[in-house]
């Protein structure tokens, strides 16, 4: 059993990995759209490791934890979009 949890714990380290990846695009994209998408994917990859790692650690709270985190992810993609549309920056 004890390998499964450390499987589980090394792929959230990638998920981890590819969420600071992700940032880099944060700080050097060219648009704001690669900004917000380079945000999104950074979102969802910390729900996934947060999610991996509640399962290594067989707690359930921690997955509470990452359904709030992805409803607020969620959220700024929509307060982004919807800003973005009213100030016209839509082509």
């Amino acid at each position: 059993m004890v390998e499964f949890e450390t499987a589980l714990l090394a792929i959230a380290a990638a998920f981890v990995l590819f969420a600071v990846v992700a940032l880099y695009r944060v700080y050097d994209g060219p648009t704001t759209h690669d900004r917000v998408i380079a945000v999104n994917v950074a979102g969802t990859n910390t729900v996934i490791a947060i999610t991996l790692v509640a399962a290594a650690f067989q707690q359930s709270t921690f997955l509470d934890v990452a359904l709030v985190y992805a409803l607020l992810n969620f959220l700024l993609s929509i307060a982004f979009s919807k800003f973005n549309v009213e100030r016209g920056g839509v082509l």
